[in-house]
């Protein structure tokens, strides 16, 4: 596959929409929605690469309050042709078909592979990868199981959500100020992850988010890691024109 003549393949990730409160999350909402309407030309395709929510559950019959115009503006751009792709995250992995159904948008669980102009892509949230962080996890296989994802569907939203909330924001002050500045090669896990992988198999290209910091670095065998930061607090992007990846931050 290549992108068509003239256009480009964009990355953006970690939105945390939800987070930490309703006009923080608005304003963030806001700006996203604009960059999306800003590439809308010359975008081929668009992947968000997980944690657009702080936290998403979807229920049976019952779809989160807000993000409606984020949601709308997914909808209008998958509706006039423009291929979008989204991944979860740790923080929104309970996606169940809401995105499929009603935005024609499919939804990847795992990393996943691709391939354009010749250029093969590693392309997932990064959560769980390489070394270290076993309590994490330990909990994603529990959160991942279909069992105790119903369990927990069993519980009315305002609990359940309530609750959800209440641990996203212990998960966030136990990062502390870890995504505010580069840890040095031997100590991003996801660094050491795509080292790992390219002594099996060769990618062009690693793109992550999870991370929160912007990052494109040089690896082994002329491949490259890029992490795409996020929209908290860098509002970073990556983008593909069939022959290289470059990494912006939009303002």
């Amino acid at each position: 596959m290549t992108p068509a003549t003239g256009k480009k393949i964009f990355f953006l990730s970690d939105f945390h929409l939800g987070a930490p409160d309703f006009q923080q999350s608005l304003i963030r909402e806001k700006k996203v929605v604009s960059f999306l309407e800003s590439i809308r030309q010359e975008a081929d395709s668009i992947y968000i690469v997980g944690d657009i929510f702080d936290f998403w559950y979807e229920y049976k019959k019952v779809v989160p309050r807000g993000y409606t115009r984020l949601l709308g503006k997914l909808a209008e751009l998958s509706d006039s042709g423009i291929s979008i792709h989204v991944f979860v995250g740790n923080h929104d992995m309970w996606m169940s078909g809401y995105f499929e159904k009603e935005l024609n948008i499919p939804v990847y669980h795992h990393p996943k592979i691709f391939e354009w102009s010749g250029k093969r892509f590693f392309i997932g949230h990064g959560d769980g990868l390489g070394p270290g962080d076993q309590g994490y996890k330990f909990i994603k296989k529990i959160f991942r199981n279909p069992v105790c994802q119903w369990l927990f569907g069993q519980l009315h939203p305002s609990w359940g959500i309530g609750l959800a909330n209440y641990f996203s924001r212990k998960s966030r002050e136990k990062t502390g100020t870890a995504d505010e500045s580069f840890l040095g090669e031997d100590k991003e896990w996801l660094i050491v992850y795509c080292k790992e992988v390219l002594q099996k198999e060769h990618f062009d290209f690693f793109i992550f988010g999870h991370r929160h910091y912007p990052i494109d670095f040089a690896l082994p065998g002329n491949s490259r890691y890029i992490n795409l930061g996020d929209w908290i607090r860098n509002f970073t992007y990556a983008s593909f024109d069939g022959k290289d990846v470059q990494l912006h931050k939009w303002s």
